[in-house]
């Protein structure tokens, strides 16, 4: 199993596929890796795909809290460089947006973005549950689709539940997380030149959707696409569309396309 190191903290992570461009995930708050279900499935062959569980979730290290987002920063170069990446293609999901922003303004090793679910205006995502609390942990997934795709994808939602029974953080990692965001100062947008496609649900209530069009207007080379009536985990409410999108935003800027 491949680990990654930063400092003293050890970072799990999976490389699947031997496509020329490889395909970071960069995760949310306090989820574990079933988030990217959806995404990883659809760039896997084309490409390689690269998932990893940020410090405090999964098989990762829980180094002592608060977190930054220099720290998970940190965190995602390292992967980078164990897996042998030199540029990659980084898509990010509310905090993992945030921090693939930051590499992407750091260091000129992202060839993409492309940010799901991501903004600075409104507060940090508050959707912990305890994992042996069901009736919390269907409440807080609740928030986080919409009312139609609740009673119409009954079964995927009780999937979503039984992986977040097993998968996501315990409360204090997601409170640790949670603090890179608070006051966190993102860099001036005009000097990331990065592409990035911003993806958002337009009934998020985690992230306000005039944040997100702000985000995508403020960068040199950003392009919005909302989906109205979807919540938060617009790549689960989403799938296709979304999959449709990330691909082609990756294949737009692959190494034997890019000018960047």
């Amino acid at each position: 199993m491949p680990f990654a190191t930063n400092d003293d903290v050890s970072l799990y992570y999976e490389s699947v596929g031997d496509g020329a461009d490889t395909v970071v995930f960069v995760g949310d708050v306090g989820f574990g890796s079933w988030q990217w279900g959806w995404q990883h499935r659809a760039v896997v062959g084309p490409f390689e795909s690269v998932v990893f569980d940020h410090r405090g979730v999964g098989r990762s290290d829980t180094p002592p809290g608060p977190y930054s987002v220099d720290d998970l920063t940190g965190d995602l170069s390292a992967v980078l460089a164990d897996a042998g990446v030199s540029r990659a293609h980084l898509v990010g999901a509310g905090l993992g947006g945030v921090v693939s922003l930051a590499l992407a303004h750091d260091s000129g090793r992202v060839r993409s973005l492309t940010l799901v679910g991501t903004g600075f205006a409104g507060d940090p995502m508050d959707a912990f549950a305890a994992p042996d609390d069901e009736a919390a942990l269907r409440a807080s997934t609740g928030r986080l689709l919409s009312d139609a795709f609740r009673t119409e994808q009954t079964e995927v939602v009780d999937q979503v539940v039984g992986w977040r029974s097993q998968g996501d953080a315990p409360e204090r990692v997601w409170r640790a997380q949670t603090a890179a965001l608070k006051g966190y100062e993102p860099p001036p947008l005009y000097e990331v030149t990065t592409p990035t496609l911003v993806v958002h649900g337009e009934a998020d209530l985690q992230w306000p959707v005039a944040d997100a069009r702000d985000l995508a207007e403020g960068l040199p080379r950003g392009a919005y696409v909302g989906y109205p009536d979807a919540a938060h985990l617009v790549g689960v409410e989403r799938s296709r569309p979304v999959n449709d999108r990330l691909v082609g935003q990756v294949e737009s800027h692959s190494g034997s396309r890019s000018t960047t």
